[in-house]
């Protein structure tokens, strides 16, 4: 009876103090400066000369250093330096190697020579490939240095060393390694001087080593790049390529050192995950502490990042906002970042709600309970967010999504009046706005063009309005009927859907991936939408894989697609639709097959110049002959609806600097209290079910007593 109370009266006490009974994390962790959060899809590429998704690069743009970096508050987006002294600007030469003035013709320019100059005192993370013994040799070099460890962690001493020049000019020449497969070597082989020729004799030389055998790039000269001194390289371009700066913020530019080459690339690490794509090295302001990507992956703060600050400037309402208050504090805020893989949209959105997770995007499910939609269109919070201080962050992605038209295809594809009219009828039908409405939650604008809001040459309001597809009616962009779709069908030659010729039903094929949580309904809505022109359409679902080698074969009539910006400049979007990019036959990055030589020959125009009023002019030339052509149904640019906790301080959008995590700090002790507040445990069915179970008890005990008394007195 006694030990029955002592139990109830233990279960109060914990009710009052400590953490919530459910906190997933150690208790040695509520007070620090570690955020917590979700990712769903795994990386499966951190090596920064392979690394090309959105999924990988939350991980590597914290770990590795590029030249430059964006600035984080400021908007339109700015570059400014990372680990140069300054931003570099390039001299041009022409083809006798003379110099030319800053506003030389595009056409003298042969070279662009940018001079790259490093800050001093940068150091590397602690890691095993700088680790010397007694004698100043590497300590993890020879014969089964790789045996009994599976981790980074099970290499004990660590070294570091100064950012040199040549880490920089040894990560560029990876670009070209043949085992690699970089997703950039072909467009770089065609910009940096000699990277092409570089890649041939890499290529002959790994036909003569051994499959794991160690590539060692400084003995092959690379004649686009020279070294200065040890801070201090020069890069050259061919011809001018302005957007070339843009590239210098991107992992693919970090540096990589030759000891952490060597070191991976050792007999038996491949096979233990020992590797620069699992275990990458950099000098940022964070490094990878553990990795699981099938469960949790941790960055810990580097403690050899070099003093960088937070800004003090920013756009307008960023300091009402709050966004400026940590002026001039030292870099990163957080001690650590914990990434929880979750696979399923409940259990992540649940947790976020309890304050286990310190951000969360809002699914479909959750919409409703997190967001309200007014008349008008406004969105803000529900009351229950509210209460909870939540914050919600909006913003249109740098993104676009789009329908392509095989241009090759015999029925949708070709520049002649009959197909142009049928895919300007297909663009009609297709209501972008409905199926934002439905299946986007509002989350999106139709797009006019490939261009999206934030990228010079995009023009909002009837400046940038599809004429192809839309009437300007009353300060609006107004879809035509469907009337006027059909009868562009009919002069197409398939009036009421069939072939005027033939009498054969018009028949579309669309090839997707499939899969995924309402698919079904997004193909059923569409399906619907083919048919309001008579026109049926066939869903052809294929796996990822096969769906690339279609692509590549031109074995498709209609596709999905998305792009995201690598950075913000039009060029990295109208270079999608330009004709030396086919996929077919070029195996570029144009998987529509379109070409049309009067758009391209203004996308040579564009593409190198810089953003003036002669560059819009060309820009409004080049998305009229797209949406004349509508070789792409232009679909939407997403809005990226984020939700943050009141303790997760400076935080804001920002869709083409990636390198976020540094500025984030944690009011852990706020974030504390609301977590025990919202997950103080439910006692009374507790108390209620020992109650019953001592009802139960005690007149079994009395009984058995009892019946002891009786016997003992026989």
């Amino acid at each position: 009876m006694r030990k029955i109370c002592a139990c109830l009266l233990f279960v109060a006490v914990l009710a009052g103090c400590g953490q919530a009974w459910n906190d997933p994390y150690p208790a040695s962790d509520a007070g620090r400066n570690v955020l917590y959060t979700a990712f769903t899809d795994r990386p499966k590429h951190l090596d920064p000369a392979q690394s090309y998704t959105e999924d990988e690069i939350t991980f590597t743009a914290q770990i590795y250093e590029p030249p430059l970096q964006y600035h984080y508050l400021k908007r339109p987006y700015e570059l400014i330096p990372a680990t140069l002294a300054a931003v570099p600007q390039p001299r041009y030469v022409d083809a006798g190697g003379r110099e030319l003035p800053a506003d030389a013709p595009v056409e003298q320019i042969a070279e662009s020579i940018y001079e790259l100059k490093l800050q001093p005192g940068i150091r590397y993370q602690p890691h095993p490939a700088f680790a010397v013994d007694a004698a100043g040799q590497p300590r993890y070099l020879g014969a089964g240095i790789a045996e009994g460890r599976r981790s980074i962690a099970d290499f004990p001493d660590t070294g570091s060393r100064e950012l040199t020049a040549d880490d920089y000019i040894y990560q560029i020449k990876r670009l070209a390694h043949p085992r690699l497969h970089s997703p950039i070597y072909g467009m770089m082989a065609d910009k940096i001087v000699g990277l092409k020729q570089l890649g041939d004799t890499l290529r002959t030389a790994a036909k003569d080593l051994p499959a794991d055998a160690w590539l060692d790039l400084d003995a092959y000269p690379l004649s686009g790049i020279e070294r200065v001194d040890a801070h201090t390289w020069r890069i050259r371009i061919q011809g001018k390529y302005p957007q070339f700066l843009y590239w210098l913020a991107m992992p693919f530019f970090a540096p990589v050192p030759r000891e952490a080459d060597r070191f991976f690339s050792q007999p038996g690490m491949v096979e233990r995950n020992l590797t620069l794509d699992w275990w990458p090295i950099g000098t940022g302001p964070f490094m990878l502490a553990e990795n699981d990507p099938n469960r949790r992956m941790v960055l810990a703060r580097n403690p050899n990042f070099h003093g960088q600050t937070y800004p003090c400037e920013g756009e307008p309402g960023d300091r009402e906002a709050g966004l400026l208050d940590d002026c001039g504090q030292p870099l990163p805020f957080l001690a650590a970042a914990v990434f929880t893989r979750e696979k399923e949209a409940i259990p992540y959105w649940n947790k976020f709600l309890q304050g286990y997770f310190d951000a969360s995007g809002i699914s479909s499910d959750s919409f409703d309970q997190a967001v309200r939609v007014n008349v008008g269109g406004d969105v803000a919070l529900t009351e229950e967010m509210q209460e909870k201080g939540i914050r919600l962050l909006t913003s249109v992605k740098t993104s676009t999504f789009y329908m392509g038209f095989n241009m090759l295809d015999p029925v949708v594809g070709g520049l002649d009046v009959k197909a142009t009219k049928l895919r300007q009828a297909i663009s009609i039908a297709i209501d972008q706005e409905e199926f934002i409405s439905i299946f986007s939650n509002g989350r999106g604008i139709a797009a006019q063009g490939p261009l999206p809001p934030g990228i010079f040459g995009f023009e909002p309001g009837q400046a940038g309005t599809n004429a192809s597809v839309y009437h300007w009616i009353d300060g609006q962009p107004r879809r035509k009927a469907v009337a006027v779709a059909k009868q562009l069908v009919a002069e197409a030659g398939y009036p009421n859907g069939r072939d005027a010729k033939t009498g054969e039903p018009l028949v579309l094929y669309l090839d997707t991936t499939g899969g995924g949580m309402g698919e079904k309904s997004r193909l059923d809505w569409l399906t619907r939408q083919f048919a309001k022109i008579d026109a049926q359409l066939v869903v052809r679902s294929t796996d990822f894989n096969r769906f690339q080698d279609k692509l590549r074969k031109g074995n498709v009539q209609l596709y999905y697609l998305g792009w995201n910006a690598d950075y913000p400049d039009p060029e990295n979007f109208f270079f999608l639709l330009h004709g030396d990019e086919a996929r077919v036959g070029r195996g570029g990055e144009n998987s529509s097959n379109y070409a049309n030589p009067e758009f391209d020959r203004l996308f040579r125009q564009m593409k190198n110049m810089d953003n003036t009023p002669e560059r819009l002019e060309i820009i409004r030339r080049m998305n009229g002959i797209l949406q004349h052509d509508a070789p792409w149904l232009f679909g939407l640019h997403p809005k990226s609806y984020t939700l943050g906790h009141r303790w997760l301080k400076n935080r804001k959008p920002n869709d083409v600097g990636n390198n976020i995590l540094k500025y984030q700090r944690i009011d852990a002790a706020d974030r504390a209290a609301a977590r025990r507040a919202w997950n103080s445990p439910v006692l009374w069915p507790l108390g209620i079910g020992l109650l019953i179970l001592l009802a139960a008890f005690v007149p079994a005990v009395l009984g058995y007593r009892r019946r002891e008394r009786r016997a003992a007195m026989r």
